[in-house]
């Protein structure tokens, strides 16, 4: 991903808030498998499954 502007990087909708979120460098590795925006959505999939 090195070079890449902000505005292009690749971005997923969180299924918990339905917010956009863009891709990290710390989940460059495994972008495939990240499916929420952060850890209180995380948390949150366990209460509204």
């Amino acid at each position: 991903m090195k070079g890449i502007k902000k505005q292009n990087l690749p971005t997923k909708v969180c299924p918990i808030c339905e917010r956009p979120f863009t891709w990290r460098k710390k989940w460059a590795k495994d972008w495939d498998n990240v499916k929420y925006c952060s850890e209180r959505c995380k948390r949150q999939k366990k209460t509204t499954t």
